[in-house]
């Protein structure tokens, strides 16, 4: 009986032993250099076509900036303006939109726009393959941060078949 008890104690041991191992290694997915580019350079010409100078910043799954077009006539801020609202996406997994009207109906959110980094203003998108964030784009210099969200929304969309 005691033989089977240890046995059992072992076997247990080991399969928690490979279970926390298991763990220490993971798989994601995240932005390629390719991918980054084509959404920074959909959600520009969709800008350009509606007639605004805008620069799209996308970052990786960690806030790591990838790409940036910036378009001709596009202002110095938007490029600052941008990359702060694809890094605040990112980290957050939400659209910086929404979160700017979270912060501006809660009281508890408000303090969202002292976290160093973040920009709590309209055109940050995540990108999503499923439901993981692998990055996201930021869009600044439409004459309101809805119309850059509206830009890299349609960015985004425009490469979906390469979201899988």
């Amino acid at each position: 009986m005691q033989s089977t008890l240890a046995k059992v104690a072992a076997l247990t041991l080991s399969l928690i032993a490979t279970a926390a191992s298991a763990e220490g290694v993971r798989t994601e997915k995240n932005m390629s250099l390719d991918l980054a580019t084509q959404i920074a350079a959909q959600t520009v010409a969709t800008c350009t076509a509606n007639g605004y100078a805008v620069t799209a910043t996308v970052v990786d799954r960690a806030g790591t900036v990838r790409a940036v077009h910036r378009a001709d006539n596009a202002g110095p801020h938007t490029l600052e303006a941008s990359r702060l609202k694809a890094y605040t996406s990112a980290s957050a997994k939400n659209t910086t939109l929404a979160m700017m009207e979270g912060a501006q109906k809660n009281p508890a959110a408000a303090n969202l726009v002292n976290i160093p980094g973040y920009l709590l203003l309209g055109g940050g998108v995540p990108v999503k393959v499923g439901n993981e964030v692998i990055g996201a784009v930021g869009v600044g210099g439409a004459p309101g941060g809805h119309l850059d969200e509206q830009c890299a929304v349609a960015g985004i969309a425009k490469v979906q078949d390469l979201l899988k």
